[in-house]
């Protein structure tokens, strides 16, 4: 038979051993770990600051002008710009015009300045049922207006027009094209 000697001393043992392994993996496991990058050294040099999902807004006397939100932004302080990508910018109503939203693959947008470049695939809508697309399209905060000297197609209800530049006023939505410019009304045969 056993004695009860024997037996605590295998329960020592074992206890012992149990530890032993317990902290040799925990060692193993915690020094394989590299220690985690600076944020600094994973941005590029000329980027100050990196958001997803970041939100933009400007105010003019109390009353919110547009509003904008990216997917991704990146802020250089030098240049006072930020870099947008996955554009979706919508002005807000005012007393004589509806909303116009925005979207566009990427752009920039001068925190000096507000004025807004967008890029890529650019596409507007107003609360009235106007559609634009275009390769690129600039707001310029002062006048508040739009402006593109890319080719832009123009649709309304059964109007369709192409144009080479157009000026929209974001105020009145009033829209003024350049040249190149061809127009067709569904149910007419002119041009």
């Amino acid at each position: 038979m056993v004695s009860p000697r024997n037996i605590r001393l295998a329960l020592a043992l074992l206890v012992i051993s149990a530890t032993i392994g317990i902290v040799a993996a925990i060692f193993q496991k915690g020094s394989k770990s590299a220690p985690p990058e600076q944020v600094s050294q994973q941005l590029p040099l000329n980027v100050d600051v990196a958001l997803n999902k970041a939100h933009f807004t400007e105010v003019r006397g109390g009353v919110t002008v547009w509003t904008i939100v990216a997917d991704r932004a990146e802020y250089s302080k030098k240049s006072e710009t930020v870099h947008l990508f996955g554009i979706h910018m919508e002005f807000s109503r005012n007393h004589s015009a509806g909303t116009i939203t925005v979207t566009a693959e990427k752009g920039t947008y001068s925190t000096k300045s507000n004025n807004v470049a967008l890029r890529g695939k650019v596409h507007m809508t107003t609360a009235s049922g106007i559609v634009f697309d275009t390769r690129s399209l600039d707001y310029l905060a002062s006048p508040s207006r739009f402006k593109t000297t890319d080719m832009v197609s123009f649709r309304q209800q059964r109007m369709t027009l192409s144009a080479h530049g157009m000026d929209l006023d974001v105020d009145d939505q009033m829209a003024t094209f350049h040249s190149a410019v061809e127009a067709s009304v569904a149910g007419l045969n002119r041009k």
